[in-house]
């Protein structure tokens, strides 16, 4: 008898551990999907919404619910063809919609799709503005309540604050935002740094995982300067991701060979 959706939302769950991290090779099409579900040393999938935008030619901000979750059908589509069993977390932006109704029915629509965990944001992208915590801790708890109501009690948030990114924010803000974050029900704590390479230094992430317990997911960045898959490792986080670094190999290797064609 086949895994049930929440044995393989368990099981994803399961590989979030500080003394074998996760490490998460965000995908944002059919064709990265089926590449990466083929290898074997893939534990499980992640989308990158800024990829996804990028492939059908908007900008991330712009991407909307309904052009993000026809990717992710896609995308899993493609890689259960290749393993069925394989869990894929989706990157869900801030959730869509003002109201606590709208991003349930957002959770519900992923999970029927087949996602055992997703991303979520704490900023309100139509406003421009970091939510209040009451209000993001209520949304935090909401996604946790419909999976449930999905069948899918184990899903897996990966609750993303970007409180880091606005002036006049501290490390001590995340970790109030994280804490409450995981008490609400998430899995993980993801800390973005800003668009404008902010990042989170290698001394921050340890006082992270410190007062998180290990529960932080973070995103590396695939250029000269920035800690080695090695490295993050061994802070003891329970999870990397990659988000569009990829993507921006991928449309550098592109560029590369065009130029050179065309010279």
């Amino acid at each position: 008898m086949p895994p049930s959706q929440n044995d393989i939302a368990k099981h994803f769950r399961a590989l979030h551990n500080p003394q074998d991290p996760l490490t998460l090779t965000n995908v944002y099409d059919a064709s990265t999907a089926s590449v990466i579900a083929s290898l074997p040393t893939t534990r499980a999938l992640a989308t990158a919404s800024f990829a996804i935008a990028a492939c059908i030619g908007v900008g991330d901000e712009n991407l909307t619910k309904a052009q993000n979750l026809a990717a992710v059908q896609i995308i899993i589509s493609a890689a259960h063809r290749i393993n069925p069993t394989l869990p894929i977390t989706v990157d869900l932006q801030d959730g869509y919609g003002k109201d606590l109704s709208s991003l349930a029915a957002t959770i519900k629509e992923a999970i029927a799709l087949g996602a055992v965990g997703c991303n979520l944001e704490d900023m309100d992208n139509a406003a421009g503005t970091l939510r209040p915590l009451d209000e993001a801790v209520a949304r935090v708890r909401t996604v946790v309540e419909a999976a449930k109501e999905a069948g899918v009690p184990d899903f897996a948030l990966n609750a993303r604050t970007d409180v880091l990114s606005l002036e006049g924010k501290t490390l001590d803000d995340v970790i109030v935002r994280g804490k409450a974050f995981l008490e609400a029900g998430a899995c993980t704590v993801f800390v973005w740094g800003g668009p404008q390479g902010r990042g989170v230094s290698k001394e921050e992430v340890k006082i992270l995982v410190r007062e998180l317990e290990g529960r932080v997911n973070v995103k590396m960045n695939l250029r000269e300067g920035f800690l080695g898959i090695q490295e993050i490792r061994q802070l003891g986080v329970a999870r990397v991701s990659l988000g569009p670094e990829l993507w921006k190999c991928a449309m550098k290797a592109v560029q590369e060979q065009a130029e050179s064609l065309l010279s």
